[in-house]
């Protein structure tokens, strides 16, 4: 049996890493296609490392560009690398572009395609990952669900039983692999935190691009600041609306991007997180710190209704809901956050 692993982008890899460990474990042939949608150290090498993975097999160098041009470069880099290796499976990671595009060639070239982090929904269209979810499950063979909502999304939108399997969130066997370690390195006190911390992230469109919206929001976490530390390990797109409307931060500390592991123990060290991405959703619901979330909608709602997370779509609300929050130590995990999710999916991908 042999399996081709896609990722491209950062939320990818701590997907990846416990499946592929898994694999080996039992014996499985296995080939890494890194399509370098992310390419630099913190938001892609330095995973690799983080996370005990190999390095990738073949690296398709796509760089960035618009959703069309990149998902194009990674079809057409990709096609000759499938027909290549001819994979029992093709196995895909989440919602980002170079999921859709490998998905897109594994179907039409008649590659069974294994989509893990099925059924996921956001309910929001005007995102791109949603569209990138919602065509790479009408396509894929074997639906890898990460929550009993993502089988009955899936259900009510006509797939069929036998390609759906609920394995649990593979997210969550990353991190509590790398958990030990990560407290090790010592990265809140090199930034030298003597008190618990917010730890920020934004990176969506729908927050960062609009210099109204950024505005409201950095004049929150001013407020916020003058309180409580605030990190904000800024993404490369959001530092760059904030340079170019010389946006004022005050006492919030923006730093470079950050590694898995040292991501992994500043958010175990906060005090609440504020974040608009998906995955930081699930590793402060697994850390047990609480999360506000800068969006209409999650992808997550198992996280809410955990009482883990919030929704804070108006960013003037941010102040009184830091105020309010305490710690979730002892909150309950959603079904399926074990840590065994991987062996689970492997189960699946052996079986079918």
């Amino acid at each position: 049996m042999k399996l081709l692993h896609v990722v491209g982008a950062r939320p990818n890899f701590p997907k990846l890493a416990p499946l592929s460990r898994q694999a080996r474990a039992v014996g499985i042939d296995q080939i890494v296609v890194h399509t370098g949608q992310h390419y630099d150290d913190a938001m892609s090498a330095s995973f690799f490392r983080d996370l005990g993975l190999r390095p990738p097999d073949i690296n398709l160098d796509v760089g960035s560009a618009t959703h069309a041009v990149q998902t194009a470069r990674v079809m057409e880099r990709f096609e000759p690398v499938l027909l290549q290796h001819r994979p029992d499976w093709t196995v895909v990671y989440g919602d980002v572009n170079s999921t859709l595009a490998a998905t897109l060639v594994a179907s039409k070239l008649g590659f069974r395609v294994a989509h893990v982090e099925a059924g996921v929904r956001s309910g929001d269209r005007s995102m791109p990952e949603e569209i990138n979810r919602i065509v790479t499950d009408r396509l894929a063979d074997l639906l890898l669900t990460p929550s009993r909502t993502a089988d009955r999304t899936l259900r009510a939108e006509g797939e069929p039983d036998d390609e759906i399997m609920f394995v649990g969130n593979v997210m969550v066997d990353a991190l509590l692999y790398a958990v030990q370690r990560a407290r090790t390195i010592g990265f809140r006190s090199q930034l030298g935190l003597s008190t618990a911390p917010i730890t920020v992230t934004l990176h969506r469109p729908s927050n960062v691009d609009s210099a109204s919206r950024l505005g409201a929001i950095m004049s929150a976490l001013r407020d916020v600041a003058a309180k409580r530390p605030v990190i904000f390990p800024a993404h490369p797109r959001t530092r760059a609306q904030l340079a170019a409307h010389q946006m004022d931060v005050g006492q919030v500390r923006l730093i470079d991007p950050v590694s898995y592991l040292e991501m992994v123990d500043l958010v175990e060290g906060s005090h609440a997180v504020i974040t608009d991405s998906g995955g930081l959703q699930v590793e402060s619901t697994a850390l047990g710190v609480p999360c506000l979330t800068v969006r209409d909608t999650t992808e997550w709602p198992e996280t809410i209704e955990c009482g883990a997370n919030r929704l804070v779509p108006d960013p003037a609300d941010l102040v009184d809901a830091i105020a309010s929050i305490t710690r979730l130590d002892d909150a309950p995990r959603p079904e399926g956050w074990d840590g065994m999710a991987a062996v689970r999916a492997v189960d699946c991908l052996r079986t079918h």
